[in-house]
């Protein structure tokens, strides 16, 4: 065998979203499309009221709870209308006509999130990064005793900046992890509602996971559309309508998955050494710089740029003819982006890094 020329022949994807999923994960889901479950039937075309995708419906839901550690208190529910659905069901279920929701304004998500709780009530925004083109985690802004709930983004996946520590508050906290969802441990108790549209970390496009405690359901008065009302989903299974089968069954591989190599613990340890390869490149590399305040670089998402723009066009030509796709970053922020899911191996940093020395040494 040419190792080399199998080496050179494989694709390095960097992309935000859909995203990179694990290859044995994908063998499975393949293989599903043409006969799933011996039923010599597509899963794309059986019931999704069948036993055999209940069964999957039931382990997708448990695997979700065992992974955050998460007990009876919780529910756990897949959904359509991917996360920007969330920010106004959230509110609709959460925020009285009269109350306050407080945000964390850290991006663009958070951003578009605020833009739909104002719809139901009244919005306090505690703290924002915008004032930087959202460069930066805001910090020692004062965590509210009252209101709503608290909204916080846990990784924003344009600007490159990831939330370390969660706030403690008396008021339930909703939060947006689309794009780190089951890429660290975390106190998965210490939130209301956690909701993740599944294309950035855990499985295709198309459905979104949401958590949550069902004590802070039914408070608000107003009169919520039953595909709205989070109580509906939970009484009927996430089946009040039909599921989207297809990306909740690859989101259950990707949790088996995520299981059998670590859990949470396993999934940090793998991103970790993925980010630190290449932020030590983007920091010593003089031809580099980051985006965004290093104490607060994402594990997932890294931005940086050229510091000579006219190097930024050369490097993407260097970056695509070495199979290092999807690199170029978002047009809010330019540069590049590489985003380093859970399933990248950690020779697809490495070949980015090696693409960067490289071009180092030719235009030094």
């Amino acid at each position: 065998m040419n190792t080399t020329s199998v080496t050179s022949s494989k694709v390095h994807n960097f992309s935000a979203g859909p995203a990179i999923l694990p290859q044995e994960v994908l063998a499975k889901a393949a293989a599903a499309v043409t006969n799933f479950a011996g039923k010599n039937l597509s899963l794309l075309e059986i019931s999704h009221r069948s036993k055999e995708f209940v069964a999957v419906m039931d382990e997708a839901q448990a695997l979700a709870k065992e992974l955050l550690n998460l007990n009876d208190d919780y529910e756990v529910l897949f959904l359509g209308g991917g996360a920007s659905s969330q920010f106004y069901m959230t509110a609709a279920n959460l925020l009285p006509t009269d109350g306050t929701a407080h945000f964390l304004d850290t991006g663009t998500w958070s951003t578009k999130a605020i833009k739909e709780a104002k719809k139901y009530g009244n919005v306090n925004v505690v703290a924002s990064s915008s004032d930087t083109n959202f460069n930066y985690i805001p910090k020692g802004y004062t965590v509210p005793s009252d209101g709503a709930y608290l909204h916080l983004t846990s990784n924003n996946t344009i600007f490159g900046t990831q939330l370390k520590e969660f706030p403690t508050s008396d008021i339930p906290l909703v939060c947006d992890m689309s794009s780190d969802m089951f890429s660290r441990p975390i106190d998965a108790s210490k939130f209301g509602i956690i909701y993740a549209g599944a294309q950035k970390n855990m499985g295709p496009s198309g459905v979104t996971l949401v958590i949550i405690r069902k004590d802070i359901l039914g408070k608000v008065e107003r009169d919520l559309p039953s595909m709205v009302d989070y109580r509906t989903h939970i009484a009927k299974g996430s089946m009040f309508n039909t599921p989207p089968v297809f990306p909740i069954y690859v989101s259950m591989l990707t949790m088996r998955w995520v299981k059998e190599n670590g859990g949470l613990a396993g999934m940090a340890k793998r991103n970790t050494e993925k980010a630190d390869t290449l932020y030590t490149e983007i920091d010593r590399n003089p031809l580099f710089k980051g985006n965004v305040a290093a104490e607060d670089r994402s594990v997932m998402n890294a931005t940086f740029n050229v510091v000579d723009e006219a190097h930024a066009a050369p490097f993407l030509a260097l970056c695509a003819a070495r199979n290092l796709d999807a690199l170029k970053g978002h047009r809010s922020v330019g540069g590049f982006r590489a985003s380093m899911y859970n399933a990248m191996e950690l020779d697809s940093v490495q070949a980015l890094v090696q693409a960067m020395r490289d071009f180092e040494t030719a235009n030094a």
